[in-house]
């Protein structure tokens, strides 16, 4: 096994700090607070979701600040790293304009919010978004606040200027080594090959983002006493656009994967930003997302549409096959406990084919699916000329609909739609929990595929769940 560094820091607000006797399972959150004394951060669900949290994270040396949930990050993934906390923003003495303008509109009450609310509203004024009502929409979904609203907060942020403090701090670049914390041994490979040397061991876990993986941090067994680091492998962040199709690392975030595909596949644009939120999406990655084979994940729906190609790496080398093929039941996948996804490899859709995709959730942002529909379908004269169906939150895994598909294709859209609408039921297998009944999930299915007919037959390419 690779040999561990004994020198452990993080670089909080611009000072190296180093860490001393702490557990392994200690979130970032809790070093924060508990060892620094750094109380302005705050602890609301411990689930990602309040963003009370909320700290800026800065990777490399250049000024790109972008809001994580430190009660979701393991503090052994931010060794090196840059984190900016609300005192690093500003203090009492020296309050930044944004703080200044929070106090001037009367944008906090009991206050606990307020310092998520400010390290997101410092992150979209230090990035090239412009300011309106849709990007602060955004910007605020991962932060709840409980008794001000939200109008004040939207005017404070409106009122201040787009200014950062970019030669503030002296941002580091340190170099990421292997770290033991507590009974947990950090790994961080820099290439498949020395991964693959590391999958030798026995009672091992992968870590990415981790928004999953560490909502289950107090009850990881003790034995499961080493985490493999993915994110150093540069093989694992590709991005290259191709002719006929566009390759992605498995490491590449929600986010990136939102802001490329704007441009490239706009169709997606609004199911990802209701991926959870800002600062989920900065450390979910598609891979992650992918690989917890949940039933209501997000973009499998939309990859299994578009006949998306998995490129997987393990001690037997590389393999590909279709996304299809990878989900066997609950939360389960065809991955050995050795392999990895590498890459995503999605072939360009047909400029005759149109593609819709649909989330429903209790809340509109920052929550997961009760059911997700993904079409791709190619139409002429009225006729269903080709047609993928997938679904999500219908079975015990993300499924795509061949039979019920077969059954459209050929026919007249409305003809198309009343199969779709009478027979839906026969080829999904949906569940009652807290989320939806089994009848309900049915019923919106039917009510999706309407809304497919709606738009087939009139003038927009899509329809936004906002004006349906």
């Amino acid at each position: 096994m690779l040999s561990c560094s004994s020198s452990k820091a993080v670089f909080v607000n611009g000072i190296r700090e180093i860490i001393k006797d702490v557990n392994y399972d200690i979130t970032l959150l809790d070093w924060l607070r508990n060892n620094l004394q750094i109380t302005g951060t705050k602890e609301g669900c411990a689930e990602g979701d309040c963003g009370a949290c909320s700290v800026l994270i800065n990777e490399g040396k250049n000024f790109a600040p972008k809001p994580v949930n430190s009660c979701l990050l393991r503090l052994g993934q931010v060794i090196g790293k840059n984190i900016i906390t609300i005192e690093g923003i500003g203090t009492t003495e020296n309050p930044h304009p944004l703080q200044i303008a929070f106090s001037k509109q009367n944008a906090s009450q009991c206050g606990y919010c307020t310092p998520g609310f400010i390290v997101s509203a410092f992150a979209l004024l230090n990035s090239n978004k412009k300011i309106n009502n849709k990007t602060i929409h955004d910007t605020f979904s991962g932060n709840l606040c409980r008794c001000t609203g939200y109008s004040p907060i939207v005017r404070a942020v409106k009122s201040t200027t787009k200014k950062s403090f970019k030669n503030k701090y002296k941002f580091f670049d340190e170099e990421i080594k292997n770290i033991k914390l507590g009974n947990v041994t950090y790994y961080n490979p820099k290439s498949l090959n020395e991964l693959k040397n590391l999958t030798k061991s026995k009672n091992f876990k992968f870590l990415a983002g981790g928004t999953d993986l560490n909502l289950q941090r107090p009850v990881i067994s003790e034995n499961e006493n080493i985490l493999i680091l993915l994110n150093s492998i540069e093989e694992l962040k590709k991005i290259k656009f191709y002719e006929n199709k566009i390759l992605l690392g498995s490491l590449v975030s929600i986010e990136n994967l939102l802001e490329l595909i704007e441009e490239k596949m706009p169709e997606m644009t609004e199911v990802l930003q209701r991926f959870g939120s800002p600062q989920i999406r900065n450390q979910a990655t598609i891979g992650g997302n992918l690989c917890t084979s949940s039933p209501i994940g997000d973009l499998a729906p939309i990859f299994l549409v578009l006949n998306t190609n998995l490129n997987i790496f393990g001690k037997n080398g590389f393999e590909t096959i279709l996304l299809k093929d990878f989900f066997i039941d609950y939360r389960k996948n065809i991955l050995k406990e050795d392999q990895i996804l590498v890459s995503i490899e999605i072939p360009i859709v047909e400029k005759a084919n149109k593609l819709f995709f649909w989330k429903l959730s209790k809340r509109f942002d920052q929550d997961i699916s009760t059911i997700s529909l993904a079409i791709n379908i190619r139409t002429q004269n009225q006729i269903v000329e080709d047609l993928c169906i997938a679904v999500g939150g219908v079975a015990a895994v993300p499924k795509i609909l061949e039979k019920l598909s077969k059954r459209m294709i050929g026919k007249r859209i409305s003809k198309a739609i009343d199969i779709a609408v009478n027979e839906v039921e026969n080829y999904v297998n949906p569940i009652s929990d807290l989320r939806g009944t089994a009848d309900y999930r049915i019923m919106s299915l039917k009510g999706l595929f309407n809304r497919l007919e709606h738009c087939l037959n009139g003038n927009k390419k899509n329809i936004s769940i906002m004006e349906f």
